[in-house]
């Protein structure tokens, strides 16, 4: 389910951000040869093409041939390059005239659309362009007047920015209409007067069992999110909580990001360790932070553990043996240390202290469904109308970008190198289960993500086009064909070590 959500969301967000190279494109009148779906070498499963005001649809047929022929010299020999490769250029109307009807390269002015086989991305094929469909070989000798080449730099510019802006723009409207369509629950900290959990990391930092967290550098925390992404994400220090009745001022180590990423890793491998030895074992994470809230049983499972223990829906355990007075987080990694043992459990009931003996089984879990903190705690909903939730969409999508953007500087860690993750990382981020609302968050912000990294300068990627056209701007000097199909091939070849490293991270984690 988790790869079906991440397929349907790359395939809506590649078809997105090809359709922005494709709009700007036709508005300046530059031809675009093919827009296809994932990638169709040899053959494509579904292409069509409109021709004389009738599509045309083909299914698991060949690629159309280029219409393109060969540059030949007086002697009627095809003319090569210094490289011996072959010099084309376009057909012209009389050599298109004579094709038969059928054959769609009588119809460069219309686009063909099609479906490749195989799955990842897509491309949008603009004419005079050298990219990942085209080398410099394969264009014509002479620019023409329909050719993305022959555009002034300021319409090149917008043809290649289009893909990041349009692809940004949705992940902005998306995010309107999930608040539009769902609304916004949060828990404010203010109303959590409980205090928060701090895992064993934070402790070493200064930070206590229910603190309360007032400020960070000066400014506020509204939620727990807020708390997390300023001392791990951003690298905030200053910190000031309140405990009890005292007001602590703490300082925190400049490297926390850093060691939290390779806790997080150590731990990680200890459960994928876990769940090789056992199918069923369902890996549990590491909490950094959270909420100081008693483990109150929401509902018990039938033939649990705690059934038979006679427990019931509104206990309120405190307790596992002669470990007191813990909270939700505290009661489950307890509980962890105890797989197939008899442990104690004290909880009240209406007020009454109690305790039960329990025998857990292999994963340690006692058969119980806990309260969430959205229904602990006194959560704010906020709906929006159609207006209100566009701009609220703006705000929370540029809030996300700079964010993403953040954490990106711990990517560049031995410990950000260690957690970066392919299409396996990403499938994990959608839930398990097939739910709209998180599905189109999810693809809100791969959207972001997608915009952000086409804006890096790496050839190969928009960024890299945007690069040289600032240096044509700036320098008036234009970089040849043959500079950008040098630098596209590198730039490819960057990208494939990228994907093959993020996706090696994924397969060493599933089998190592």
């Amino acid at each position: 389910m988790q790869w079906l959500q991440l397929i349907l969301a790359l395939s809506i967000l590649v078809v997105i951000h090809e359709l922005g190279h494709f709009l700007f494109a036709r508005l300046f009148k530059v031809r675009v040869e093919k827009f296809y779906m994932f990638f169709n070498p040899k053959f494509s499963l579904v292409r069509a093409k409109k021709i004389n005001g009738k599509w045309q649809i083909k299914f698991f047929a060949p690629n159309v041939e280029p219409s393109a022929v060969p540059v030949l010299d007086a002697m009627g020999n095809e003319k090569k390059d210094d490289k011996g490769q072959i010099i084309y250029r376009p057909m012209t109307d009389d050599e298109l005239a004579v094709l038969p009807e059928d054959d769609w390269r009588r119809y460069p002015d219309d686009t063909e659309w099609g479906l490749g086989w195989v799955p990842f991305g897509g491309y949008c094929a603009i004419a005079g362009m050298v990219d990942e469909t085209k080398s410099a070989t394969d264009l014509p000798s002479e620019p023409q007047p329909w050719e993305f080449r022959s555009k002034n730099v300021w319409q090149r510019l917008c043809i290649i920015i289009g893909g990041i802006m349009v692809n940004f723009i949705a992940a902005l409207f998306i995010f309107g209409m999930v608040l539009f369509t769902w609304g916004k629950d949060t828990l404010p900290l203010s109303q959590i007067h409980t205090g928060l959990y701090y895992s064993d990391i934070l402790v070493d930092e200064g930070f206590r069992q229910q603190d309360k967290v007032l400020s960070i550098n000066g400014v506020e925390p509204q939620t727990l999110g807020d708390i997390t992404q300023a001392i791990i994400l951003e690298g905030q220090r200053n910190v000031i909580v309140l405990r009890g009745t005292d007001t602590i001022e703490l300082t925190l180590s400049e490297d926390l990001g850093e060691r939290y990423l390779a806790l997080q890793n150590d731990i990680d491998a200890e459960e994928r360790e876990k769940q090789r030895a056992d199918k069923s074992y369902i890996k549990k994470g590491y909490t950094l932070l959270s909420y100081f809230m008693p483990f109150v049983i929401d509902s018990v499972m039938p033939g649990g553990a705690a059934s038979f223990a006679q427990m019931q829906k509104g206990d309120s355990i405190v307790g596992v043996n002669d470990q007191l007075g813990l909270c939700q987080v505290q009661i489950a990694n307890e509980l962890a240390k105890h797989p197939c043992d008899s442990v104690t459990l004290h909880f009240y009931r209406a007020n009454i202290p109690m305790q039960a003996d329990l025998f857990i089984g292999d994963h340690a879990m006692i058969g119980v469904y806990r309260l969430m903190p959205w229904d602990y705690y006194t959560a704010v909903h906020t709906s929006y109308s159609f207006g209100e939730a566009i701009i609220a969409g703006i705000q929370h999508g540029w809030d996300q970008l700079v964010m993403y953007v953040k954490q990106f500087r711990l990517v560049f860690t031995k410990e950000g190198a260690q957690s970066l993750g392919g299409f396996g990382a990403i499938s994990n981020m959608f839930p398990n289960l097939w739910d709209w609302q998180s599905f189109w968050y999810m693809t809100a912000f791969l959207s972001l993500i997608l915009a952000f990294m086409n804006f890096l300068p790496i050839p190969a990627l928009d960024g890299g086009y945007i690069l040289f056209l600032l240096w044509e701007i700036i320098t008036g000097k234009k970089p040849s064909d043959k500079f950008l199909e040098v630098a596209n091939t590198i730039g490819f070849w960057i990208l494939l070590a990228l994907l093959i490293f993020a996706n090696g991270n994924d397969i060493f984690k599933a089998f190592f």
